[in-house]
């Protein structure tokens, strides 16, 4: 298996920040043919998403998780920032995982999507994301 680990700079807005060819240099770099790539965030307040970015579809996917976790919320978990019990509650709605086929050394995504870091914890500014490349 070849895997990387590398850090990213989120600062300190919730964002989607797309990795897809952060992704498909990794493949490129490990000779990738057929097999599956694994993208993985060591974070208890992160994700990965895969849709379309671009097309508002990434704000649309914040708006939808500030409505859903908002940050006025009871929330038990206390320490940060005001609210900061909602990027707890994140990663059992976005994953902190996503596994994508490769054949012929490219990613199978659809047209439009991308590997997204969706990270809303702004107490945390700096992420590391696991790629792991595992050959078929």
């Amino acid at each position: 298996m070849h895997s990387e680990e590398f850090e990213i700079t989120t600062g300190s807005t919730e964002v989607v920040y797309d990795l897809t060819s952060r992704c498909a240099r990794f493949l490129a770099e490990a000779g990738a043919v057929d097999g599956l790539l694994h993208v993985w965030v060591p974070h208890a307040t992160a994700g990965v998403a895969v849709l379309e970015t671009g097309a508002g579809s990434d704000d649309d996917l914040l708006a939808a998780l500030r409505a859903l976790l908002p940050k006025d919320f009871s929330w038990r978990h206390r320490h940060g920032s005001p609210g900061h019990g909602r990027d707890h509650v994140l990663p059992a709605l976005i994953p902190p995982y996503a596994s994508i086929p490769v054949l012929s050394g490219q990613m199978m995504l659809g047209t439009w999507q991308s590997i997204c870091l969706v990270d809303t914890n702004v107490d945390n500014p700096v992420r590391k994301v696991r790629l792991s490349y595992l050959a078929g």
